[in-house]
């Protein structure tokens, strides 16, 4: 099978893409087609057997082929016309902008071109923090509670610690807590210079976490092992930068089987029908034994590899059941009968 990866974007996480990307050639056995999207939004074909992170960093894949998007392929310049680029499937694993809020998903679907990957509305749920809690109850989740506020709010905050996100950023880019008043307009400056919009959440010492990634494969669940990540406090952006180009094992949570269930069917539940087509991570907050919702990770880093036993059959099992949108025939029908009416 031919997978064409494609990263990079406009996005904050643009670089937490390439390592993502570049960890996969550890991980896939199939034959892997790289393409890049840069911060021009131009598609480039970057060998496989040439790529490395330096490569982006001084701008020297600018000398690749640079593509063209277009109905179910992307194609290049050639010597007559042009030649199109031959893969089975896209892996859309660019994090944040352009990949995580349906840019990408919608160019895909308007273009024919099957893919793996969160759908548009699986996008606009999962890309704002936000939305997701509204989401998430309505899928009967919990979540911790919490205060929306944007830009031009006055934000007051009674009881601290709190823990302050921008609303559409991964990685934990522009996250802080606050233990007091005195530190909470730095970090308002930190969180709304990436974001014009804030959630504000309670801060829970010692609250214990789980990570739980899968996907949806011939109507039923394919579930990875659920890992209770180290931390300190938070798992801040250096800790998840380190964690994009992971492929090492990870170990399984230390839980009994109701916890178990408990957090898979919640799982469950978020991924629904919305997120088909997509391998997705679910992180989730545990309090007396009441699982909550932090949040969902769409295209998670290096998609979540090293969660699964066997990571390659997964994938590749599901690029065998992707969505298929419904055709719908143009008739023109209604028309023609007001012209006829007419008498036209």
């Amino acid at each position: 099978m031919k997978i064409a990866i494609v990263f990079g974007g406009i996005s904050f996480e643009h670089e937490i893409s390439i390592v993502s990307a570049i960890a996969m050639k550890d991980v896939l056995k199939e034959e892997l087609i790289y393409i890049f999207l840069d911060e021009n939004r131009d598609f480039y074909h970057i060998p496989t057997d040439v790529i490395t992170s330096k490569l982006f960093s001084t701008g020297t894949y600018k000398k690749n082929d640079i593509l063209t998007l277009k109905k179910g392929t992307f194609s290049k310049k050639a010597m007559f016309g042009e030649k199109n680029v031959d893969f089975d499937v896209v892996l859309n694993l660019t994090h944040g902008g352009d990949g995580e809020d349906g840019v990408l998903a919608s160019l895909f679907e308007f273009n024919n071109i099957k893919f793996i990957g969160p759908r548009v509305e699986a996008c606009s749920v999962s890309s704002n923090k936000f939305l997701t809690k509204g989401y998430a109850n309505s899928c009967d989740v919990e979540v911790i509670d919490y205060k929306y506020f944007n830009k031009n709010d006055n934000v007051q905050i009674d009881n601290f610690p709190v823990i302050i996100k921008p609303t559409r950023l991964g990685s934990s880019i522009g996250v802080s807590i606050v233990k007091n008043q005195g530190e909470l307009q730095y970090a308002l400056d930190v969180a709304f210079e990436f974001d014009t919009d804030i959630i504000v959440e309670p801060f829970i010492q010692g609250i214990k976490e789980y990570n739980l990634a899968g996907c949806k494969i011939n109507n039923e669940f394919v579930f990875s092992i659920i890992e209770e990540p180290a931390k300190a406090d938070f798992l801040d952006f250096d800790k998840k930068y380190l964690d994009f180009s992971r492929t090492s094992k990870a170990m399984v949570a230390d839980i009994d089987e109701e916890l178990q269930n408990k957090i898979k069917q919640s799982f469950a539940k978020i991924y629904n029908t919305t997120f088909e087509g997509a391998l997705i991570r679910c992180d989730f907050f545990v309090v007396d034994d009441v699982v909550y919702l932090n949040e969902i990770n769409p295209i998670p880093g290096s998609m979540s590899n090293y969660l699964f036993e066997d990571f390659n059959k997964v994938l590749t099992s599901l690029t065998a059941c992707l969505p298929v949108k419904n055709k719908i025939n143009i008739t023109y029908e209604y028309v023609n009968k007001i012209q006829a009416s007419k008498g036209k």
